[in-house]
Formats: C-alpha cells, structure tokens, sequence
C-alpha cells in the first residue's frame, strides 16, 4: 500500500480551491438546467421495476424502447425534484458485472426526507439487501445488477453539514 502524505493532499485542495472555487455571490450562472437523468443498466427489467419501485419506492414514469439498440428497453424512475433514474437492458449482450473503472461511476446518492431515511432502511433490511448506515444520514448498499447507491437524508446542495451548493 502506498504511504500518502495528507498535509500535501490538503495542501493541494487548497491551492485549487483558491484558484478556482470563486464565493457563492461572484459565481457565474451555470449553463445546465438539471440532470436529466442518469442511466444505468439492468441486467433484468421486471427485477430491476421491484427494487427500486417496491423497495426503495420511486415510482417507475414510463418503459420505452431504446433508440440506439432494437429490442432493449429504456425505462424511468421518479426520484423527486423533476429528476429521474433510468435504465437501459440490453437482451443478448453480456455486459458482464458490475467494476470500478477509473472515470466509472463510483456510486449515486440520492437525498430522501430524513423521515423517510429511516422508513427505507429497515425496508432494505427487510427485503434482505445488504446495507451499511454511515454517520446516521447515509445508507449504502448494492442494487440487483451491483450498482452502488447511497441514500442520504442530508438536504439537497448539503454535505456532512457544509453547503456545496
């Protein structure tokens, strides 16, 4: 394992922070609207459909055909705040598991009522999903195909207590 030197890592946070972090009030507009959605892939539709609607309850919006491969399915969950989660199949492709790759999506946290936390961590519990609650806020855990999800109960644009947004 590799010795690494946390002062320099700091150090390094720092100086680009400096260069490029500019105060909440001299920020420039962003040009995006929104994410759109995320799309993730699912070895298994109808599997897929009853984790993340019955389980995790986000509403599935709407199932279509995928443009760019005949016969795969494009389908949609509602995970508040005009965004969605949606998934393509690819039937007759091995895409094989799950794997970290570099520049690969590390996990997805998706921010619930703190109310709600609670509510859907003893349903992963019950439904016999593995999970691990971090800090009181954050449950992590795998859904079907291996993806990593988190969800936190932190508000939107919030981090650990500190505004990122």
């Amino acid at each position: 394992m590799s010795t690494r030197d946390l002062d320099a890592l700091e150090q390094e946070r720092a100086r680009i922070r400096e260069a490029h972090l500019k105060p909440s009030g001299e920020r420039p507009a962003s040009t995006a609207r929104g994410l759109h959605h995320t799309a993730l892939i699912s070895s298994d539709v109808e599997r897929t459909v009853r984790f993340y609607q019955d389980v995790l309850g986000f509403p599935l919006t709407e199932l279509i055909e995928n443009r760019d491969y005949p016969g795969s399915s494009h389908f949609f969950f509602d995970i508040g705040n005009g965004n969605l989660l949606a998934f393509f199949d690819f039937p007759g492709l091995d895409v094989g598991p799950y794997a970290e790759v570099l520049g690969g999506l590390h996990h997805m946290a998706i921010s619930v009522d703190p109310e709600r936390w609670a509510t859907l961590v003893e349903r992963l519990a019950g439904a016999g999903v593995e999970h691990e609650v971090h800090s009181g806020v954050s449950v992590y855990f795998r859904d079907p195909d291996g993806a990593r999800i988190e969800l936190i109960a932190d508000p939107l644009g919030e981090m650990y207590g500190h505004h990122v947004l």
